[in-house]
């Protein structure tokens, strides 16, 4: 049987990854037009403290999932400002 710590474990690889296609049609078109600036900025700050309630929790699957959720974000944002359109 899952753990509910397995079960957000899972949840949070799937919520990660979603964001990976996205990342690498942005990173070979060279394009960040079509993002949304302020979109990503409040993602960033939810993820930041999603990440400290996690944290506070020392929920392993909330950490893992939304760190490396904001590193993915993060790499939008920097996408939308470096290729300009």
């Amino acid at each position: 049987m899952f753990s509910i710590e397995t079960v957000g474990l899972i949840a949070g690889a799937l919520t990660t990854v979603s964001f990976v296609p996205q990342v690498i049609k942005t990173w070979r078109s060279r394009s960040a037009k079509d993002l949304s600036l302020s979109m990503f900025t409040l993602f960033c700050a939810g993820l930041i403290l999603w990440l400290i309630y996690g944290i506070a929790l020392s929920s392993l699957a909330i950490i893992i999932a939304n760190a490396f959720t904001l590193v993915l974000a993060i790499c939008l944002l920097v996408f939308k400002f470096t290729f300009k359109n």
